[in-house]
């Protein structure tokens, strides 16, 4: 099966193989983005063992939804042994976010 995840908006967008599923994960992704695959696996008879590639949007988009996203594909890939692509068909050895503008971190406040 192949899997395309796009994290980089609220809302979460899986492809497995012609299948498109949305979901709005938002500020849940996290504790949500392995149950939500898992499910759509399901519904499609398969499981993560069933992965043979994954596509994943690298960017831009949301800092935090592209953070948590690369990780879960990152760890598929390396865990299945399976290819990994990014969103323009490169195969890549991980992913590497592409975010829309430096991250804002706050001065020390001493």
């Amino acid at each position: 099966m192949k899997l395309y995840l796009d994290t980089s908006t609220p809302n979460t967008i899986l492809r497995i193989d012609d299948k498109e599923y949305t979901e709005e994960l938002g500020r849940d992704l996290a504790e949500n983005l392995h149950a939500f695959i898992r499910d759509k696996l399901a519904e499609n008879g398969g499981s993560f063992l069933d992965i043979t590639e994954i596509t994943f949007m690298s960017g831009p988009g949301s800092f935090t939804g592209l953070r948590i996203g690369a990780a879960v594909v990152n760890a598929l890939a390396s865990e299945l042994n399976v290819p990994l692509y990014d969103h323009l068909g490169n195969k890549v050895p991980v992913i590497l976010p592409i975010y829309d503008r430096p991250a804002n971190i706050s001065k020390p406040r001493k």
